[in-house]
């Protein structure tokens, strides 16, 4: 059984439940979502916290770059599990007032820092 078919239909992060399943692009469980990161109010999607396997495993975050699919009962990504990174603390360094904005990764990784910091 093709694990698409299992995992229901297509949905938007929206709708992305905390404990659905999410697969490697091998179709292989790597955890599950713990956390959507995403700017709502800018209908921007940054990436999801997943909380990986065995439990109590650890948090990696999947950029929305790595993200392959959304599906009801699942996701897909489109990299292996070792593609994805660690949350890390964001750099307090003071930069230049009219240094460059943060890219979305950067933006995506903050906000799944500040959603782990808030949590902890």
């Amino acid at each position: 059984v093709d694990v698409v078919e299992e995992i229901g239909p297509p949905i938007a992060y929206l709708a992305l439940r905390e404990g659905t399943p999410v697969y490697d692009r091998d179709g292989d469980r790597v955890g599950v979502v713990e956390h959507v990161v995403a700017d709502v109010a800018l209908d921007i999607f940054h990436g999801l916290i997943v909380h990986t396997l065995p439990l109590p495993g650890h948090h990696l975050f999947a950029a929305a770059d790595q993200v392959s699919e959304l599906h009801e009962r699942g996701v897909l990504l489109s990299v292996g599990r070792g593609d994805l990174h660690e949350p890390r603390e964001p750099s307090t360094a003071p930069g230049p007032v009219d240094g460059p904005a943060e890219n979305p990764l950067q933006a995506g990784l903050r906000r799944a820092w500040d959603w782990l910091s808030r949590k902890l």
